[in-house]
């Protein structure tokens, strides 16, 4: 891996006239900045599509592209919507907020004209793309026209057993009784697949290469779930047996409860992890790199009682470790893998990340506890990590800076020869940009001198997440200078 430097910007937080980020114009305006600012990466918030909370973290598919990204004036410059029926709905009354209920009521009747006016023409190229995509899309297909048809309730909610517990015959009725609602979200499928590979292309063109993340767990109401239960702890209803999270720790008495389904790791050994290797792959296809999320749960995870009211009462059970490692190794040895291995790790976690020889991850906002010196201090870094100013969960450098302990910030001062004339901001972005990390990363917040109204997500709080939107024309060329300056100034 060579040294380099990147932005992390979700593809919602992109400004667009249609309440939310998508892969267009101002899509390509971003990686013409990232170019001019001298950076070689763009790392993205998972892109598939959301379900209740807005999460980006859980999702309908662990396959399958947001609907909200598809652009509209790609769209319309394709003939498929007119500029007045994309400008008629109500997208939000802020600019720089993301309006979900707005744009969950606005867009999908629009795309729904696009279908109608693009399905016969596009068959070939839809039944192409369909077909390369077999593995995963029929399934996802049918379950998001399931979910229509059943007011979208999560599935083990919908009323008739047969197709909530995917019986073969049912799936096949149900198939051919919903036949236009399964085209409809085929059809979004490629054409999020035809503008991301556009935008993938132009990338490549300006040197970008693009960081994607891949969520450990999945949602459990998901197609990933329904269409296969056998790979879950999940009992002869298909309900879980035990759900994700983490213990308690300094900050949460109670743990975290995720709730998510938790993976039968033996089964799934059974036929060497298959369809963790068609998830990466997956992965791997849409994306350069790939971030592994909660890598410690490899080693050992979290497994809470399913019907335990907190995270409190769960205990350690052991991961795949080093087999599921050695399956990476094998089925993808040149793709460069970031391991997110944040959290409680113990010797046997470091233990696997050594023999994975995958970079960790190094977060400057956690390093500077006056009570104790910090792993995550630069000069305690290994020359085989990333980086990190704060992570979508974090806030802002700004927002740090504010509402940290002042002897945590007195330090970071003293350590990083913080000041007023340079921002005491840039001098934590100075401090990441010159450490012997093989990558660094910031969030585009921290280069625009964001305060904590522009965190991303807010942890075990659950409204008001994932909605912050960078303003038309935020991204300057006077920041882009000054970025590109302080990156050449480090050798990235």
């Amino acid at each position: 891996m060579e040294r380099a430097a990147g932005i992390l910007l979700s593809v919602s937080s992109l400004p667009s006239p249609y309440g939310i980020g998508t892969l267009g114009r101002a899509a390509y305006d971003f990686v013409d900045f990232l170019a001019a600012a001298g950076q070689k990466y763009w790392q993205m918030l998972p892109v598939g599509p959301i379900s209740y909370g807005d999460s980006p973290y859980q999702s309908f598919s662990a396959f399958a592209g947001n609907p909200y990204y598809i652009d509209l004036d790609m769209l319309i410059a394709d003939g498929l919507l007119t500029a007045e029926e994309a400008a008629a709905p109500f997208w939000g009354d802020k600019a720089d907020r993301v309006d979900y209920g707005a744009v969950y009521a606005a867009r999908f009747p629009l795309l729904e004209k696009a279908f109608d006016r693009g399905w016969q023409a596009d068959r070939v190229a839809v039944a192409s793309f369909a077909a390369k995509n077999r593995s995963w899309l029929p399934d996802y297909a049918l379950f998001m026209a399931l979910k229509r048809h059943f007011g979208m309730a999560p599935w083990t909610a919908w009323p008739l057993a047969d197709i909530r517990l995917r019986k073969s015959a049912a799936v096949e009725r149900w198939t051919a009784k919903l036949d236009r609602e399964v085209r409809f979200f085929t059809y979004l499928q490629y054409l999020f697949q035809k503008q991301w590979d556009a935008l993938k292309a132009y990338a490549v063109k300006k040197g970008i290469r693009l960081i994607g993340d891949l969520p450990i767990y999945v949602a459990m109401d998901s197609a990933d779930v329904w269409a296969n239960p056998g790979m879950f702890q999940l009992d002869s209803d298909n309900m879980p047996t035990a759900v994700a999270g983490v213990p308690p720790d300094a900050f949460t008495a109670d743990g975290q409860l995720w709730g998510n389904p938790l993976y039968d790791w033996r089964r799934m050994a059974d036929d060497g992890f298959a369809w963790w290797e068609q998830r990466m792959r997956s992965t791997l296809d849409r994306f350069d790199v790939a971030r592994l999320d909660h890598f410690r749960g490899l080693e050992s995870y979290w497994a809470v009682p399913k019907d335990a009211p907190t995270a409190a009462s769960g205990r350690w059970e052991k991961g795949p470790g080093e087999a599921f490692v050695r399956m990476l190794h094998e089925k993808f040895p040149r793709s460069l893998i970031i391991a997110e291995d944040l959290g409680y790790v113990t010797e046997q976690v470091q233990a696997l990340l050594d023999m994975s020889g995958f970079p960790g991850m190094r977060v400057l906002q956690f390093a500077f506890d006056h009570r104790d010196d910090s792993d995550y201090l630069p000069h305690c870094y290994p020359v085989n990590c990333i980086c990190y100013t704060g992570a979508h969960d974090n806030t802002t450098l700004k927002g740090w800076l504010a509402e940290a302990d002042a002897r945590d910030v007195v330090k970071a001062r003293a350590y990083l020869g913080l000041n007023r004339e340079e921002g005491l901001d840039w001098g934590i972005l100075r401090g990441g940009m010159g450490s012997v990390a093989r990558m660094f990363i910031a969030q585009m917040q921290d280069y625009l001198g964001l305060g904590d109204e522009a965190r991303m997500n807010r942890p075990g709080i659950p409204d008001g997440n994932w909605q912050w939107r960078m303003q038309p024309g935020a991204a300057t060329p006077a920041l882009a200078k000054r970025i590109k300056d302080l990156t050449v100034l480090f050798g990235r």
